[in-house]
């Protein structure tokens, strides 16, 4: 595998193994991961003395869990599952944020009848769970609109990793994501005016995804530290090429993915979108969008993501070193 060939570093002294640094992904290799994978492809890694492996994720692999077990040194996850897992007890802590916008939705059949909100009570939604169910449910309560169904609120379908729900009538709208399973819907037949769609982003409870994080106390380790600034600054170089060349860059994808499920149209158009997300980051995190998803996920009603506004949980030691 591409991800795990060896790099050296060469120096005055002679040929030094480069620090070896493995990142655990959210879900598996596709165009969501493009700027790692180009760092890695164009030599951006190597140039900053590093052995980067690079481990696709999936339904079942829990990046958290990854981490803390020490099968990973740096982790991509969306911040609502990094906050809670750091409310659980896991010391996770973000260093860097290349998504600067929320690329969640929710998608809706126009045929239903829904033009806007005012129009959910009644229906029947699509809601992905494990954590990604809190901007929706803050939403909702943001709206007044009760979750538990029956005319004045909205009946809520435990989404699976697929659309089928939408396209076979069992929910009125599903949860998508502008780069992935919006797509899917049009692939399968429906088109953009069949559809209505629901940013997060422009309802105002967008949070943060596909952030950097690492375990607290390794960065206590100026050596560490070391090698995640390096590892920082290749990555945003990657993501930043990527941005200008979304074709080029999904071609790299498709070939370091080893299942052979992707294809190259549907990973060209995920790059063009994922680089909407990407633009108008430099990878530090930006306190304000920190402080709106924090406020977004203590706003979940009765059952909040996290009970209590996190201490530690970022950082911006990383990415002053390694943007200045």
């Amino acid at each position: 595998m591409k991800a795990a060939l060896g790099a050296l570093a060469l120096t005055a002294g002679g040929a030094l193994a480069a620090d070896d640094v493995t990142l655990q992904l959210k879900w598996v290799t596709q165009a969501q991961f493009a700027g790692y994978y180009v760092a890695l492809e164009n030599g951006y890694y190597a140039d900053e003395d590093l052995n980067v492996t690079i481990k696709p994720g999936g339904p079942d692999i829990a990046p958290v869990q990854v981490l803390m077990g020490g099968g990973a040194d740096v982790m991509i996850d969306w911040m609502p599952s990094a906050l809670a897992a750091r409310e659980q007890g896991a010391p996770v802590v973000n260093i860097a944020q290349p998504f600067k916008s929320s690329g969640m939705m929710l998608t809706c059949r126009k045929d239903t009848g829904i033009t806007g909100p005012a129009d959910f009570p009644g229906k029947t939604l699509g809601v992905w769970f494990f954590g990604n169910e809190y901007p929706f449910l803050s939403w909702m309560s943001t709206l007044g609109i009760g979750t538990d169904g029956g005319d004045d609120g909205v009946t809520v379908l435990k989404q699976g990793f697929n659309v089928d729900p939408i396209l076979q009538g069992q929910a009125d709208c599903v949860s998508t994501m502008t780069y992935n399973e919006y797509w899917q819907i049009i692939d399968a037949g429906l088109t953009a005016d069949d559809l209505v769609t629901f940013k997060y982003e422009d309802q105002g409870v967008a949070t943060l995804e596909d952030g950097l994080y690492v375990i607290e106390e390794r960065l206590d380790d100026p050596a560490f530290v070391d090698q995640m600034t390096r590892f920082v600054r290749a990555s945003m170089k990657g993501w930043k090429w990527a941005e200008e060349n979304p074709e080029k860059a999904a071609m790299i994808v498709l070939d370091n993915d080893e299942t052979g499920a992707q294809t190259e149209h549907h990973q060209i158009r995920m790059m063009g979108e994922i680089a909407k997300l990407t633009a108008g980051s430099n990878g530090a995190l930006d306190p304000a969008d920190y402080e709106r998803t924090v406020s977004t996920l203590m706003s979940g009603g009765s059952d909040p993501v996290i009970t209590a506004v996190p201490e530690g949980a970022w950082t911006h030691v990383i990415t002053d070193a390694a943007l200045n």
